[in-house]
């Protein structure tokens, strides 16, 4: 592998680390998760780095063509995402889980589909958008622009490697919240709700503003009307 290949896979590991970063990840896991058995909680982590590389691996090879497919901009996707992510800050914020994260248990209702509904939240938004938000999705985007086949591989590669140190970071979520206790847990899950809801205005922020200057930039190139 010649110097070009090195520096473009530290490079990739780099900003998908930066941008999908395990170590933030996990306390907003552990308040995800909080009270699910050991089982569940090991899918869930399992099923949501799963997620998350399937969506990067796909937007690696396929991106473009998606977006021009079903005409999507990066725009509407980082509102989409912000918003869906603001409201599980929200109800994290406030102390109680959302439809989105622990469904509640209908009397009645098979334990298998409560576990199936738990397992849920590995797909969103723990592993979209949390881990392959919209920021990872155009980076992947990005890093698969340039030519040839081997630079996408190794793009896909170093999101492999941020995937599993994702995966051990969550896998240490029981040590952390033995060290916590339950007392200090409760804190950190309102705090993690106070900076997810935050992530998710922030998405919406930049969405909005991407969207705003994406139209007066197609505004500029009407034609203007002669004097």
């Amino acid at each position: 592998m010649d110097n070009e290949l090195i520096t473009f896979a530290l490079t990739t590991l780099a900003g998908y680390f930066a941008i999908a970063n395990p170590i933030s990840a996990t306390p907003i896991f552990i308040a995800l998760t909080a009270g699910d058995k050991p089982a569940v909680r090991r899918a869930i982590a399992r099923n949501a780095v799963l997620t998350a590389l399937f969506v990067v691996v796909l937007f690696s090879v396929a991106g473009k063509v998606i977006f021009e497919m079903f005409g999507i901009t990066m725009a509407a996707l980082r509102i989409a995402g912000g918003v869906l992510v603001a409201i599980v800050g929200y109800e994290m914020l406030q102390g109680r889980s959302s439809s989105v994260q622990v469904p509640h248990q209908v009397e009645g209702e098979p334990a298998e589909d409560i576990i199936r509904a738990q397992l849920s939240i590995a797909v969103s938004p723990l592993g979209m958008p949390m881990i392959a938000g919209p920021g990872t999705i155009a980076t992947a985007v990005g890093f698969a622009a340039n030519p040839g086949f081997l630079y996408t591989a190794i793009s896909i590669a170093a999101f492999g490697v941020i995937s599993a140190a994702t995966y051990i970071m969550f896998m240490q979520a029981p040590r952390i919240v033995r060290f916590l206790g339950e007392t200090n847990l409760t804190v950190v899950t309102r705090l993690m709700g106070l900076i997810v809801a935050t992530i998710g205005v922030e998405m919406v922020l930049t969405g909005a503003g991407d969207a705003m200057r994406d139209f007066m930039q197609s505004v500029q190139m009407l034609p203007m009307p002669r004097p």
